[in-house]
């Protein structure tokens, strides 16, 4: 009997060369050439895929092959581009000729399995090849929407959430896709994308394709991963002189500008037009310039926007920056989605005493609708002895102005706070022609109180009253109807139908850039009337954007402010704001302007004065209740907010009344 030994030196050499074996090469570009095939409602050029429009793609997908000794690749671009044309060949071409298994993130467990049923299930049955490595299984746990194994057993995919901290744990995983990096937010245990990055690091040779649009700097985590990484920049060369360089937004900013309906480029060498129809050439001889080269070796970064893509035009940008421009919210989205940039935050608005002082300049005073504010917008916050509120006019090119600021003692649950709720209503406030104007739309913060807040909303009509709620999210829909909430016996809550959240972060940005306008013609002015305390525009000004610890110990961004300041001057305007947006300021066509212009702020019919009179015209006094308990109580708790004063006209409303006249 003879008794084989085995050598335990060779079979850790065996082992270790194993582990340490570089894994096979992976050409992603000739794989998307034969695999990757776009069907008509899913693209605007539908078919095969064709390198000669996007050639800007090569050296990425190069840099996602195994050829290329970077661990990390990232790329920072323009939404709508085909950035996810680039995350879906990587994942379908490692998954077929690099069997691993395969983690691939998403900002939430929603966005996941939304990509897994519209993205991922057609893409593998339509690739031949792939749909008998992962065929479609009833009821079994190897091919589920957020987890996908291969028919034979030699790897997987497995789709988790950034937001599910057990998602990205006890897993090791070989290849992965970080998608919508910068939309990423801390969850329970920590930073989603150190927790994503951990799960690779059992293996040597792992590549991790970080890939999203920029949001809001500081705190942008693409950002910060692209100015870790080599920073390549895509150069073109000039059809006229042949200088290399790359397209800057800020190039063709100028010339827009210059002439809005000529959108093109100026070469920064010979001066000449660079136009859309160049750029097929162009592109033919695209070059990547690294101004970080030293990174490349481990980890490879890159910058692509609207300008390169095929499926952008220049007249489409100009345009897109036209209906942006002035709109610090628009924007942000601008420079986001169309420019691949990160949006530089305004953390702080402009000094309190520098708005008090433009203020004492005003050439109206509270209580008064200047001219140009065609619709009226009430923002009320409640708090635990009194509910605040203030009235914003809003106008074209959404300009607007503080009309009235004011406090109502009790509680919102109070009868007699909801009476006096009830009145401000109806109240009506003069304009610059002598009209009295009603509030068009009210917007009541639900987050506190809700069951109070609800049992006053419902006494009037949801054209009237909305219920509203902040989202401190800087990636949060502008404005959003809430999700149906139930109460706790599943029962459907009737308030859930004119709730609706609007994301304070980027409205606090875009108020404090509007703030520091000073010309009454700019987009986006902010018109302050003489007459308002010192205490509203500390309040206006109060929070700051900045870096805090959280209870991990991880550094993220917020809005704080100091802790003996009131902030209610920002709530209660940022709250009129999300009701202008209900009402679709930001939409509402020329031709409803001049229908408001022409309902609003044309002289009454019975409008009978000298013009001595015209010069001073006493503000009317609101009419007085015959209600001798009602009268009672708002002597004992007045409605604190300063009185209407007489205005001067101008000289344009003096005379359009004397030629009515």
């Amino acid at each position: 009997m003879s008794i084989h030994l085995m050598n335990a030196e060779r079979l850790v050499q065996e082992a270790v060369a194993e582990v340490m074996e570089p894994p096979p090469p992976v050409d992603y570009r000739a794989y998307a050439i034969e695999n990757i095939k776009f069907r008509e409602r899913e693209s605007p050029i539908p078919g095969d895929y064709n390198p000669d429009l996007f050639p800007e793609f090569d050296e990425v997908l190069a840099a996602l092959s195994t050829e290329d000794p970077c661990r990390i690749v990232t790329l920072k671009k323009s939404a709508q581009i085909g950035g996810t044309i680039l995350a879906n060949i990587f994942t379908l071409g490692s998954l077929h000729l690099d069997p691993c298994d395969f983690l691939y993130t998403h900002p939430t467990d929603d966005n996941g399995r939304r990509w897994s049923r519209l993205k991922l299930k057609p893409m593998l049955r339509g690739t031949a090849a792939l749909a008998r490595l992962f065929p479609e299984r009833s009821r079994d746990t190897a091919d589920s929407v957020m987890f996908k194994e291969r028919a034979d057993g030699r790897g997987s995919i497995q789709i988790s959430g950034a937001n599910s901290p057990s998602s990205l744990s006890q897993v090791s995983m070989k290849r992965q896709v970080q998608d919508d990096l910068a939309k990423w937010e801390m969850n329970s245990a920590g930073d989603p994308e150190r927790q994503a990055d951990s799960r690779s690091r059992a293996f040597e040779f792992a590549k991790l394709f970080k890939i999203s649009t920029p949001l809001v700097l500081p705190g942008c985590r693409i950002s910060r991963s692209f100015d870790a990484g080599s920073q390549e920049f895509p150069e073109l060369p000039c059809p006229h002189c042949d200088a290399f360089q790359v397209l800057e937004w800020e190039n063709m900013r100028a010339t827009i500008e210059h002439n809005p309906l000529d959108p093109h480029f100026t070469c920064i060498e010979c001066g000449c037009e660079i136009r859309e129809h160049h750029r097929p050439e162009m592109k033919k001889r695209l070059r990547w310039r690294a101004r970080n080269p030293k990174a490349k070796a481990h980890h490879r970064s890159f910058w692509i926007w609207s300008a390169y893509s095929v499926l952008q035009s220049f007249s489409r940008i100009a345009q897109e920056w036209l209906a942006a421009k002035g709109d610090p919210a628009a924007e942000q989205t601008f420079l986001n989605d169309t420019c691949g940039l990160a949006y530089q935050a305004a953390g702080e608005s402009v000094a309190w005493e520098t708005l008090r002082d433009r203020a004492a300049e005003s050439p109206f005073r509270v209580g008064h609708v200047p001219q140009g504010a065609l619709l009226l917008t009430l923002g009320i916050d409640c708090q635990e002895d009194r509910v605040e509120w203030q009235l914003v006019g809003w106008g074209r090119e959404l300009r607007r102005w503080v009309v009235a600021y004011g406090v109502i003692p009790k509680h919102i649950s109070d009868e007699d706070c909801r009476a006096k709720l009830d009145d401000l209503l109806v109240q009506r406030w003069p304009n610059c022609v002598g009209r009295q104007v009603g509030i068009d739309l009210a917007a009541i913060d639900g987050n506190a109180w809700t069951e109070d807040v609800w049992t006053w909303a419902k006494r009037h009509p949801a054209t009237r009253v909305i219920m509203v709620r902040g989202v401190g999210s800087e990636n949060a829909p502008l404005f959003a109807r809430v999700k149906r909430e139930r109460n706790k016996q599943g029962k459907l809550l009737r308030y859930s139908r004119r709730f609706y959240n609007f994301a304070t972060s980027v409205l606090k940005m875009a108020l404090y850039r509007n703030l520091a306008k000073e010309d009454v013609l700019e987009r986006g002015y902010v018109g302050l009337p003489e007459g308002l305390d010192d205490e509203f525009f500390r309040q206006l000004t109060a929070e700051r954007r900045k870096p805090v610890k959280n209870r991990q110990g991880f550094t993220v961004y917020q809005w704080v402010k100091d802790a003996n300041q009131a902030n209610e001057g920002l709530d209660t305007h940022l709250q009129a704001e999300a009701a202008a947006i209900r009402l679709g300021i930001r939409t509402l066509p020329d031709a409803s302007w001049s229908r408001l212009e022409e309902e609003r702020e044309t002289p009454p019919e019975d409008l009978q004065l000298d013009l001595e009179d015209l010069m001073v015209r006493p503000t009317p006094a609101p009419p007085e209740t015959n209600d001798p308990s009602r009268r009672a109580a708002e002597d004992a708790n007045p409605v604190r907010t300063s009185a209407p004063a007489p205005r001067r006209p101008t000289l344009a409303e003096i005379a359009a009344r004397v030629n009515r006249r």
